[in-house]
């Protein structure tokens, strides 16, 4: 028997109940994990409270972890007993000591990267590495604004985007946020509450706007973001988390010329298994490298996985929470 987090209805963080549950065999094509390290997200919160209908209920939440392979199915290659890997699926069932996985799913994780910065980075840094590499290539001499750009995903964007060459302004909403900004690589902060952010972004580029927008905001800067823009820029809208942006007409955008982009990450890294290995790796090399970095996680006993819920929706922990089991 092996402990697993199970939500039978929508709720508070108390609906996250403890239960033993037995675990078999993998089947063909999967892997068989003893997790060693399980991350926390907003959308496990949104689940929980059944703002996402996307898990069958009664389910066990979560879509990212890692652990060690214990047993390789029928037909599995690449993977034997003993490596580490990290995995992301919208299948769900992170929340548990145990559990098999589809292997498809699953990347080695190299020598050098710890489990708990691994589970605190992985779909955070292939979220990033997909908006500075696939979405929008950034090079040398690009000047790009990042929204949020102290939030977990945004360090890191503003960490990589650097790394390749680009100058970079960040928003943020208080002092010790604009320094965190400051502190990862961006050249230019601003205090989006206190600001005319978008005047400040047309001064620092000299009334041109920057080439890329990375808004992880929605419906409250989509529209400061289309204005913020050079001409031929390119908008990036990769989350809401003020809101749904109303719908764009094709119109709004040929006055500058822009393109608009609204990625999910599933999708880039699902087209191909060699797109899933090469991400992986750029975001391991970054973390090995520590020109990539997270800060340390907030570790929580997986049987304490309700006060890891309430713990992010305070917003009182720094850094990613990761489960332990």
């Amino acid at each position: 028997m092996s402990l697993a987090i199970v939500i039978s209805e929508p709720g508070g963080p108390e609906v996250l109940r403890p239960v033993e549950c037995e675990v078999g065999p993998p089947g063909p094509g999967q892997l068989r994990l003893r997790q060693t390290a399980i991350a926390v997200n907003f959308h496990d919160i949104y689940v929980r409270t059944g703002s996402y209908k996307t898990l069958t209920m009664p389910g066990i939440p979560g879509l990212e972890g890692v652990g060690i392979v214990d047993a390789v199915g029928p037909g599995v290659t690449g993977f034997k007993p003993g490596d580490p890997v990290a995995y992301m699926t919208h299948g769900y069932g992170g929340y548990a000591a145990e559990r098999n996985l589809d292997a498809a799913l699953a990347v080695k994780i190299p020598d050098g990267v710890p489990d708990e910065i691994a589970a605190a980075a992985y779909l955070k840094g292939l979220t990033v590495e997909m908006l500075a590499r696939r979405v929008h290539r950034l090079e040398p001499g690009k000047t790009i604004l990042i929204h949020a750009a102290a939030g977990g995903v945004g360090r890191m964007l503003v960490q990589w985007a650097k790394h390749l060459g680009a100058v970079v302004i960040g928003t943020a909403s208080n002092a010790d946020k604009l320094q965190s900004a400051r502190e990862a690589g961006c050249a230019h902060v601003i205090n989006y509450r206190t600001e005319d952010w978008v005047a400040a972004v047309k001064d620092f580029t000299g009334g041109r706007g920057v080439d890329v927008v990375y808004d992880a905001v929605g419906r409250d800067t989509i529209r400061g973001s289309m204005e913020a823009l050079a001409l031929c820029g390119h908008l990036v809208n990769f989350g809401q988390a003020s809101g749904s942006v109303d719908p764009i007409a094709p119109v709004e955008l040929f006055v500058k010329s822009l393109t608009l982009s609204r990625p999910n990450v599933f999708h880039y890294v699902q087209q191909q298994r060699a797109t899933l290995e090469a991400a992986a790796a750029n975001v391991f090399e970054g973390l090995k490298d520590s020109w990539l970095s997270v800060p340390p996680p907030t570790l929580v006993p997986l049987a304490e996985a309700a006060e890891a819920h309430r713990l992010l929706e305070s917003r009182d922990a720094v850094g990613a929470i990761v489960l332990k089991p």
